[in-house]
């Protein structure tokens, strides 16, 4: 997918800027022009709309983040396909990557504390979920300027399976390949 432009509407979405891209697709920060609001919208490149493995795994991470309801997940609004383009619209949460905050930089322990607490019980809340992220990571996770963390980007999850009933994991990705998923990794 060629990279879209400031302007550019898909659905009821005005894109804004670029965020960043990843092996699933191309991330833009757009406003949603019914709600008034900005968002961030995952685009799957037009090349992987034919492929139904990976139209699989765009709709399983999108299912597996819509099941997760906590201040610490970005929220997913929609997945939908317009034109023949395939997006996820999620919650934009505006700051900077924990990666950026902590580059180079001690980190008071208060501060620390703080952001692994929030981590901690996001990923308690997918867990007792039987969702496993795979990749946090610091370019994966959003600290706001309200000093609240957000937990992006379940591209790689893992989930358990009802069918197994707790004994055997599912896997979004394709054994064996590496997919580079940082959502707003620039």
């Amino acid at each position: 997918m060629s990279t879209l432009g400031a302007g550019s509407i898909i659905s009821h979405y005005r894109i804004l800027s670029k965020l960043g891209a990843g092996g699933m697709g191309e991330v833009y920060l757009a406003l949603d022009t019914t709600l008034n609001r900005q968002v961030a919208l995952k685009i799957l490149p037009l090349e992987f709309s034919s492929d139904s493995e990976r139209m699989s795994r765009f709709l399983k991470e999108a299912r597996i983040a819509s099941s997760l309801n906590h201040p610490n997940v970005a929220h997913i609004y929609e997945i939908a396909e317009s034109e023949g383009v395939h997006f996820i619209s999620m919650e934009y949460a505006e700051g900077q990557t924990l990666f950026a905050e902590i580059s180079g930089k001690p980190v008071e322990i208060e501060k620390f504390l703080d952001i692994a607490i929030q981590i901690a019980d996001a990923l308690d809340l997918a867990h007792s979920k039987g969702i496993i992220h795979r990749d946090v990571k610091p370019a994966n996770i959003i600290i706001t300027p309200s000093r609240r963390v957000k937990i992006l980007d379940f591209g790689l999850a893992k989930l358990l399976t009802p069918q197994a009933q707790g004994s055997e994991l599912s896997t979004v990705t394709e054994v064996g390949v590496v997919l580079h998923s940082s959502l707003y990794e620039s």
